[in-house]
């Protein structure tokens, strides 16, 4: 019997993150393209299309790649199985705050599956367009992706299809989270799904979960016996962003219903003028909790928006140009992974030693700061000598250049031999999360 040829070695910290899902792709090649994927969506490349990202990896054509998401038999519910667990062992039973929330996309016509004239959230109106509610975890401020499903409109449902609303998606994918043995100390979710009591809230009530949830301005709970609403004074408290920055904002308890573990809120940045914009109403149901913390609960949901922006713009959430959903199901879901590799190099999630530690922080353009995006520029610099050397390639073609590879060749493999192990510290047996 022939032993299979060895991977095609890329950059560390690359291979060894995506060695552990190497058992679920049925031939080298596939697994070769898995990791190609990942270095084109995570460098700094404007548009992740498959031609901009064979360029990348020095390839001579993006139909290995097109093949590798189109034709190659492997299962993407498995790839999806697999990140969970690996982000479950990671945790260690640590509780998150689990955020939910949709992600829309402009599409022209009509080939694309599911894509349908909608609300596009990205976009603040209604446009043709694709719908997907996403669930991301929140760490000690880190964010890291969990799972998404396409919202499949009435008259785009294809055979063996069940229509769902997207509050009856969010509550499956928490019932399977759930399942899975995650553990959330906290829920955040918009109006849609605060709103929708029956789908959503009934599940959180089931769970016994913890949410604040946003609302209208004209909730039912108020809206038809207003004349029995009372609010609380004014608070004010300081909203802490993530940079650490402040602002003061107001915050006031709208006292009505019948259920005493509810309790409804009102949210502002100036409780003279109560401006639109900057007007929230929140319904929370969290034992205990203060006016502040509510405040600043509430607001982890920008996290949402940042970490969809982070997936969206810079890792190319968008940028498929495939029609056919199984396909595009495989993109999003190595948009997860590469979103997920990104999230483990933080201090959060693995206790690994701050940027400012690390053995290439004295390069000029090493960010030392925590969030995501600082670690996305750091593995960008990392990934450098690789990426450039496949852009200069094509010159060694015509201009015979020893010393020019060499030098490359050496700076690789000192780049390399620096890497720290994302898993030195965690003792990842690779194979454990084969759902074989």
């Amino acid at each position: 019997m022939v032993e299979p040829r060895k991977p095609v070695p890329t950059v560390k910290f690359i291979d060894e993150y995506c060695q552990i899902y190497q058992n679920i792709f049925p031939e080298v090649r596939s697994f070769e393209a898995f990791k190609y994927l990942h270095i084109g969506m995570i460098s700094d490349i404007k548009r992740k299309t498959l031609p901009s990202i064979a360029k990348v990896i020095g390839l001579d054509n993006h139909q290995g790649l097109h093949h590798f998401l189109t034709q190659s038999p492997w299962d993407v519910q498995e790839l999806s199985q697999q990140r969970l667990e690996l982000i479950l062992y990671v945790l260690q039973g640590r509780p998150i705050v689990l955020i939910i929330d949709e992600t829309g996309d402009k599409k022209k016509g009509d080939a694309t599956d599911y894509v349908k004239r909608q609300y596009i959230g990205n976009l603040g109106k209604t446009d043709n367009g694709i719908v997907a509610v996403t669930a991301y975890g929140v760490l000690s401020g880190m964010t890291f992706p969990l799972l998404f499903e396409v919202y499949k409109p009435r008259e785009r449902l294809q055979p063996g299809d069940q229509y769902l609303t997207k509050p009856e998606i969010a509550a499956k994918m928490i019932k399977q989270l759930r399942a899975m043995g995650f553990k959330f100390n906290l829920v955040l979710a918009d109006s849609l799904y605060g709103e929708s009591s029956k789908n959503f809230i009934q599940i959180l009530d089931e769970l016994n979960l913890n949410f604040i949830v946003a609302i209208r301005s004209n909730h039912k709970a108020w809206g038809v016996t207003d004349a029995k609403v009372k609010y609380s004074e004014w608070q004010r408290f300081k909203r802490v962003f993530s940079d650490l920055s402040s602002e003061d904002r107001y915050i006031r308890e709208i006292i009505c219903g019948d259920n005493p573990e509810i309790k409804y809120w009102q949210i502002t940045t100036d409780k003279e003028e109560l401006p639109k914009n900057t007007t929230w109403y929140v319904m929370s149901k969290f034992p205990n909790i203060t006016p502040r913390e509510v405040g600043n609960f509430y607001g982890l949901r920008t996290w949402v928006e940042y970490g969809l922006k982070q997936s969206k713009n810079e890792l190319g959430w968008a940028d498929f140009r495939l029609t056919n959903y199984p396909q595009i199901e495989k993109w999003w879901e190595i948009i997860f992974s590469a979103y997920l590799m990104v999230s483990l190099h933080s201090e959060q999630l693995l206790k690994l030693p701050p940027q400012s530690e690390s053995n290439f922080s004295s390069h000029p353009w090493w960010d030392k700061g925590k969030g995501w995006k600082n670690i996305l520029n750091n593995l960008r610099l990392i990934l450098q000598p690789f990426v450039l050397f496949n852009f200069i390639k094509p010159w060694l073609q015509v201009f015979t250049v020893p010393k020019l590879s060499e030098g490359f060749f050496k700076l690789q493999m000192l780049v390399n031999n620096l890497t720290r192990s994302i898993f030195q510290n965690l003792n990842i047996p690779y194979g454990k999360f084969s759902s074989a």
